[in-house]
């Protein structure tokens, strides 16, 4: 594991620890947060730490895979959450550090991150998914797009399948804008039971490569 100074650089991913740690320190620096993007590396905190981190197999979605089951068919049928993007980014990303997490105490978004993500939302890298039920945001979730890749940072929901809704639509309309591939990082069994997969890291770098993601 590598310990990051005022350099903007990162070390191979090869060099991650077992669990996909691979390096420590450093800022959330735009150029530093978007090089890792472009490197296949996304940051979470320890505390004040940023730790910074390449897993493999890495977590994705293809958006051809995507799985709707019949009951969110019909949830979005039947029109009961209005879908928008990039109208509440700040309530969002807020949601999202807000957001209770089963086996978390407290959570990895903190004010550095929250201000970092917005800077990219300014600068059109970050964007945000969103379900409003009665002119409420009730569901949603943020990432990173580059290229035809888009890498998910997180989500949250005040009510049963709002942001399951708006992934599912996000992902739609993402595919429809040429997007290839979802990267959503981690394993979890929300994100599998929609057409979620594990691939080696070392595939996942070549696709980023194939989709524009690393320029």
């Amino acid at each position: 594991m590598h310990t990051l100074s005022d350099k903007i650089w990162f070390p191979p991913v090869d060099d991650a620890i077992e669990d996909g740690l691979l390096a420590i320190g450093g800022d959330l620096s735009t150029e530093r947060l978007l090089l890792a993007y472009r490197k296949g590396i996304f940051p979470w905190f320890q505390g004040a730490i940023p730790l910074w981190w390449s897993p493999d197999p890495r977590f994705v979605l293809f958006p051809d895979e995507l799985k709707i089951s019949r009951s969110m068919q019909q949830l979005i049928r039947n029109r009961r959450f209005e879908f928008r993007i990039n109208t509440d980014f700040a309530g969002v990303i807020r949601a999202c550090k807000e957001q209770p997490r089963e086996g978390q105490d407290g959570t990895w978004i903190t004010d550095e991150v929250e201000a970092a993500y917005t800077r990219l939302h300014q600068m059109g890298y970050a964007h945000s998914a969103e379900a409003w039920l009665n002119g409420e945001l009730v569901g949603g979730l943020y990432g990173i797009r580059m290229g035809q890749v888009f890498f998910g940072e997180s989500m949250f929901s005040r009510v049963s399948n709002a942001s399951k809704f708006a992934f599912i639509c996000y992902v739609e309309q993402l595919k429809k804008e040429g997007v290839c591939l979802i990267d959503c990082q981690v394993y979890t069994s929300h994100l599998e039971s929609l057409g979620a997969t594990m691939i080696p890291r070392k595939k996942f770098i070549e696709l980023l490569g194939s989709y524009g993601a690393d320029r």
